[in-house]
């Protein structure tokens, strides 16, 4: 039998996992599951007689090596620091590599070597990155291939909750780690190419400058810029464009009530704050505003960042609870952005019978023979349950279907690398349509760049 040996069984690993039993009697394929705790992995795995799970430290040298060593493509679900310990076994035993993970410039400095022993080591996989290369790809190599010339592309992600889960004023829940919901866009400006021009925005102007989007069937989104829109210009062949775009999409109204965090200081990850544990929540806005002798923290938080009464912002910050006096921190030595943190999973949270969503958005302007033309397309995807998360599909089936195409030597080249060629796109993204991701287009008129038009 062929062996798969998947290290990490976390939360985007039900897909991933579950794709790999299903194939496993026509694929001949036996799955190694590898984690420091098996707990999750068996039970996805059950009885299956394919499959077996395994305790595995990623930095105990003689296990992890001996589990790469005996197995014929190794899928790492580690978080992405983790990684390389792997990609180097890999490189020793010989072995492809799959992951999620954004290339870091560790695993890059692997590529010749893998290249010499012909080995595939396949990144940024998942959903963001991952489909938004392969479906970005397919139609800009589409009109490439008809003549055309791209002179705009803009890309949004969001992970969100479903409609039918939709039960706060935020329209917001933890659908992944909060912790990097908090401190989103920090770290330096946004940066964007605008009809030639580069533009930054600071962060704390960062989420007053979103654009308006709307995705048919599920209503109006708004998106706000990534860290670095440039990133991928090279890469896609884009560096003639005029217009690069890369955004997070939220449902309307989020940043508005998201920039008092940030205009108060609540989301610094930078310093610690005194007596955390032994703060209420109340006690933990009230550090952030002036000293009244008088006033309320309420009254003091509304006049510091202007906020009315009767404003829908201050409904959602009262639907939070930051104002509670008896609800505590109770964590030592905690940053704000911590005490940001666990005071929001108490409201966003899923709950048991909660769906997740994954909503994606491209733009694409091109020209051709003089003319100026632009496609827009969208891909929704709604979870199942809090095990079979639309996260987790949209993370895991590409990985899994990389790994077999690999397996199965639809892909041959090797090298570090991402899918952004046809080779590795046209199988995986139409595979992906039997499990309902796809995206639905439509010519519209072309607009040019209208981001930021809040």
């Amino acid at each position: 039998m062929r062996k798969i040996l998947v290290i990490g069984s976390g939360k985007s690993s039900s897909y991933l996992i579950k794709y790999f039993l299903d194939k496993s009697d026509s694929e001949n394929l036996h799955i190694t599951i590898g984690d420091i705790s098996t707990e999750n992995a068996k039970k996805l795995i059950g009885q299956h007689k394919n499959a077996n799970a395994i305790r595995l430290d990623v930095f105990d040298k003689e296990s992890r090596s001996e589990a790469i060593k005996n197995s014929d493509i190794v899928v790492s679900m580690l978080p992405a620091r983790f990684h390389i310990e792997v990609a180097k076994d890999c490189i020793k035993f010989g072995k492809n590599m799959v992951t999620a993970s954004y290339v870091s410039k560790e695993m890059q400095a692997l590529d010749a070597s893998a290249k010499n022993k012909g080995l595939i080591f396949m990144n940024e996989i998942g959903v963001d990155p991952g489909i938004d290369h392969m479906s970005a790809m397919q139609v800009i190599d589409r009109i490439r291939d008809k003549g055309g010339e791209i002179i705009l592309f803009e890309s949004f992600t969001g992970g969100l909750v479903a409609p039918e889960s939709d039960n706060n004023l935020w329209n917001y829940k933890f659908t992944w780690n909060p912790r990097n919901v908090v401190v989103a866009g920090q770290g330096g400006a946004a940066k964007f190419l605008q009809e030639g021009t580069y533009k930054y925005i600071p962060y704390n102007r960062l989420f007053r400058r979103t654009e308006f989007l709307e995705v048919e069937g599920y209503g109006r989104f708004e998106g706000y810029a990534n860290r670095d829109s440039l990133k991928y210009q090279h890469a896609y062949g884009l560096d003639d464009a005029k217009t690069l775009y890369r955004g997070t999409m939220r449902r309307v109204g989020f940043s508005r009530a998201w920039q008092m965090f940030v205009i108060l200081g609540m989301t610094d990850d930078s310093y610690t704050i005194d007596d955390s544990e032994n703060m209420s929540y109340r006690d933990f806005v009230n550090a952030f505003l002036p000293y009244s002798p008088t006033d309320s923290v309420e009254l003091k938080f509304r006049h510091q960042l202007k906020i009315d009464q009767d404003d829908i912002v201050w409904e959602k910050l009262e639907e939070l609870d930051i104002f509670s006096a008896t609800k505590m921190v109770g964590l030592k030595k905690a940053t704000p952005a911590q005490v940001l943190q666990k005071i929001l999973m108490d409201s966003w949270t899923l709950d048991a019978d909660d769906k997740d969503m994954i909503v994606m958005y491209h733009k694409f302007g091109y020209k051709l023979d003089g003319k100026k033309y632009q496609i827009d397309a969208t891909m929704v995807s709604i979870g199942e349950d809090q095990t079979y998360t639309a996260m987790a599909k949209t993370v895991g089936l590409p990985v899994a279907i990389a790994t077999l195409d690999i397996l199965n030597e639809k892909i041959t080249t090797p090298g570090v690398q991402i899918p952004i060629t046809k080779e590795v796109y046209e199988p995986i993204l139409k595979e992906l349509e039997e499990y309902g991701i796809e995206f639905h287009e439509k010519e519209v008129p072309y607009l040019g760049y209208n981001p930021l038009s809040n």
